[in-house]
């Protein structure tokens, strides 16, 4: 058994990873932290388990935390600029391995491994320390990495992307109240997303003389949860060519998928598929992405990267169920 500790577990990203631990044939959850719900049953903040766990939030004793005997791995949930700040205030044992939920680790300058199993699944292997991506990032990524792995992106690339409310946390905002993201869609960040960092530094890691642009545009959408990004560029190649391409590219890879059929959100929600879909108009390759931004955009991968850390099949705890209607 892996005996886990979640930082933040009260939000959004900590309650999704909960949700797929507690049913994870090899996780033990060992404590779940969180100063504003500490003392308090996990059930009573994620309703949803209850009879699931009977767990309670630990609260600011961290320290003693960290050195609780046995303590395998500590996933950080909590929001960007924390984990910086909670590894400058607390020791963290050697033997201990972090996942990071986080943008802050994500830029490889550092002692992280950019966590995304379906660019560099051997480094994270062996990684103590992972950088999980970011949720937008992670399926334009999963659009573009068999293009790059073939040198075949020689133009700029075009993206519109739309999310779920839940990718902007749990804190309430302007933007996040349900009478203004209800019926209504908007853009936010175009052109500047920061996402597009680490999009750029996953393309280059494959294709290293990428220079074009990647033309973002980010839209909040009008539902909880999953995301779809619309991506498209040259492509000189048959569709035929293309699909071959992406099949043969992902066929090691269990839970990124290349259908030849319309693919929809309900497809990709509550699950940690990514789904992926061709289409050729002229000189334009379209690239359908779609996931969960919750689970394949953040603590379904970040489970993901616990099971190649140590050595389990890389699906343990991850066959969930779409919602299909």
């Amino acid at each position: 058994m892996i005996k886990i500790g979640i930082v933040g577990a009260a939000g959004y990203t900590g309650g999704e990873l909960l949700r797929i631990l507690v049913n994870h044939p090899n996780a033990e959850i060992a404590w779940a932290h969180s100063k504003s719900q500490a003392g308090k049953p996990v059930y009573a903040t994620h309703t949803d388990l209850l009879g699931d766990t009977d767990l309670t939030f630990s609260g600011d004793d961290i320290a003693s935390l960290l050195a609780l005997d046995g303590l395998n791995v500590i996933f950080l949930c909590s929001g960007h600029n924390e984990s910086k700040k909670f590894l400058v205030e607390n020791t963290i044992p050697d033997s201990l391995k972090i996942i990071d939920l986080s943008t802050d680790f994500r830029d490889q300058t550092n002692d992280f491994v950019y966590g995304l199993p379906e660019l560099q699944r051997e480094k994270i292997k062996t990684a103590s320390k992972i950088a999980n991506p970011g949720c937008f990032a992670t399926s334009i990524e999963l659009a573009l990495l068999p293009l790059a792995a073939a040198g075949l992106l020689t133009d700029d690339i075009h993206v519109s992307a739309i999310t779920g409310s839940t990718g902007a946390g749990q804190a309430l905002s302007a933007t996040t109240h349900f009478t203004w993201r209800n019926n209504n869609v908007s853009i936010y960040k175009a052109f500047t997303h920061q996402h597009l960092k680490e999009i750029k530094m996953s393309l280059t890691a494959l294709q290293s003389g990428f220079t074009k642009e990647v033309n973002f545009i980010p839209y909040r959408g009008d539902f909880a949860r999953g995301i779809m990004a619309n991506v498209y560029t040259k492509f000189s190649g048959t569709i035929e060519e293309a699909l071959a391409l992406y099949q043969n590219y992902y066929a090691s890879h269990p839970f990124t998928h290349v259908s030849t059929q319309d693919i929809d959100l309900k497809q990709v929600v509550n699950t940690n598929k990514c789904l992926i879909q061709l289409q050729k108009h002229e000189g334009n390759l379209l690239i359908t992405s779609e996931i969960d931004n919750l689970t394949k955009g953040a603590s379904g991968q970040a489970v993901q990267n616990m099971n190649l850390l140590f050595g389990l099949p890389e699906t343990a705890g991850l066959r969930l169920k779409a919602a299909a209607f």
